[in-house]
């Protein structure tokens, strides 16, 4: 068995209690999974205080106590107590050492920004593995390890999860892993006990503030810059108006991408690209590199994804044609996903759920000169009715036709929810149909649409249920497409 010292390498701490020479058996931080001999770390949470549990685990058989304030413990109990200053700062470092140092072992890139992260991420999975590499993806939708693929809870799991699935990366043969780095990820050290061997910067926008999140946009943009204080190399995107802010003290050498003249890697000569059934942008790569690029998903956000991307191939030596191939191949669920239904109309699923999300989806859109716009979209229910008032005026301004249905009610009425959305639309003149059942709209979508329309499917992108009482119902825009298309005998 380990020594328990040898979990706590690289961390500063005090034994208040017992030995650090004892032999000890897992890590564990969920006190329902004590085991007997572990070494148990007390994560103070928004719900529950592992500190309070303390005397419970050692009567379970825990061997050791990491903690980072007084806990009270039978004193004839046989059990060591470690003090530290933070202990998910503390779990990190432990859960590295515990499971071998995994990302020692390959190439970590760590992504962060408001916008444009699991897009990127996907870009650059796509992109390495074109170029013969195994790669692991950690982020908001999923976390893929070879063929197997994890729904996420958070975006950057907890740093004992995150250290597990690098862990088994390693073990499927992954020499790299792309993943997304979310402020509350950075803010909780989930990322520490490891380097990055590139840190990535998209972009920042107001956002995740709260009482449960952050207290302002300053502190905001402080817990994305610790990724710049954590790897060897930072990529940022230099036209962001915050960037200097955001890399305020940043510790990695640093490399610039965008449409500014100033850039390492620019994008120049952008040419919007609309083929049957399909949108995209062209464009130059200029500064570092020289290269013709295409991409298969509309709008300058889509270059920004995949200039992001580049700049990171670009360190490892990926040959051009790889990257051009990756690029208009490149799919992310649920992210500007093309579905053709059609030679005369393109219709597409976004993930677009708020009314900043949804407005920059249809500005772009707009650039195409559709005939029509059409937004199909619905609104979560027991969430803020302000945005449903929102997302009804914005697409109402910008759709030339908005179908309303239903989202993810939850508790609430489907209805009550699309009265909100009508009372948001109302401040418009923008016509709507409204059909609650969302297959039914899909259908009447695809019936009705126009030569030269872009229909948009907003709201739900990756998501593969319908929640409904407290019920996940499954329920994926792909699987209602298809089966619309089936009855309605067009050919897929």
């Amino acid at each position: 068995m380990p020594v328990l010292k040898d979990y706590l390498e690289n961390l500063s701490y005090s034994c208040i209690r017992g030995t650090d020479t004892i032999q000890v058996g897992e890590v564990v931080f969920d006190s329902r999974k004590v085991t007997k001999d572990c070494v148990f770390i007390c994560i103070e949470g928004a719900n529950f205080d592992g500190h309070d549990a303390a005397a419970e685990v050692v009567q379970k058989g825990a061997a050791a106590l990491i903690v980072s304030k007084d806990v009270e413990v039978d004193t004839d109990a046989a059990v060591t107590v470690v003090k530290v200053e933070n202990t998910r700062y503390a779990m990190a470092f432990i859960s590295a050492a515990y499971f071998g140092h995994p990302a020692d072992r390959m190439k970590v890139i760590g992504v962060t920004g408001t916008k444009g992260k699991t897009t990127t991420t996907y870009l650059v999975k796509s992109i390495l593995e074109q170029a013969g590499h195994k790669v692991g993806l950690v982020g908001t939708i999923e976390t893929i390890i070879g063929d197997k693929k994890i729904p996420s809870c958070n975006t950057t799991p907890e740093s004992y999860v995150l250290q597990q699935s690098f862990k088994e990366m390693v073990d499927a043969g992954c020499d790299m892993v792309v993943m997304e780095v979310s402020s509350q990820g950075l803010m909780l050290h989930r990322t520490q006990g490891f380097t990055f061997e590139l840190g990535i910067f998209t972009n920042i926008e107001p956002d995740h503030i709260g009482p449960n999140e952050h207290e302002s946009f300053e502190e905001y943009m402080a817990c994305k810059g610790l990724l710049f204080k954590q790897c060897k190399t930072g990529i940022v995107n230099c036209d962001d108006a915050h960037w200097q802010t955001v890399l305020r003290g940043h510790t990695c050498e640093l490399e610039t991408y965008g449409f500014s003249e100033n850039a390492d890697l620019k994008a120049e000569n952008v040419e919007l690209v609309h083929k049957p059934g399909s949108l995209g942008v062209q464009f130059h790569v200029g500064g570092k590199m020289d290269l013709e690029v295409e991409i298969a998903t509309p709008g300058k956000f889509s270059v920004y994804n995949a200039l992001c991307a580049i700049a990171i191939c670009r360190h490892f030596a990926v040959d051009e044609g790889s990257i051009k191939k990756a690029l208009l191949t490149a799919k992310v669920k649920g992210r500007i996903e093309m579905v053709k239904v059609s030679d005369e109309f393109t219709l597409m699923i976004d993930y677009a759920h708020n009314a900043m999300a949804l407005e920059s989806l249809l500005s772009t859109l707009q650039e195409y000169h559709p005939h029509r716009l059409v937004c199909l979209f619905g609104c979560g229910g027991n969430r803020s009715k302000l945005r449903r008032y929102e997302m009804g005026e914005v697409s109402g301004k910008m759709a030339d036709l908005t179908i309303i249905t239903s989202d993810n009610p939850r508790f609430e009425d489907p209805q009550d929810i699309i009265e909100d959305i009508k009372t948001g639309i109302a401040k418009t003149s923008g016509k709507y149909v409204e059909i609650c059942d969302r297959k039914e709209a899909i259908r009447y979508a695809i019936e009705h649409g126009e030569k030269g329309d872009i229909v948009v499917l907003a709201g739900k992108g990756h998501e593969d249920y319908q929640e409904i009482k407290g019920v996940k119902h499954p329920m994926d825009e792909r699987v209602l497409i298809a089966e619309v298309l089936d009855e309605l005998g067009k050919v897929r």
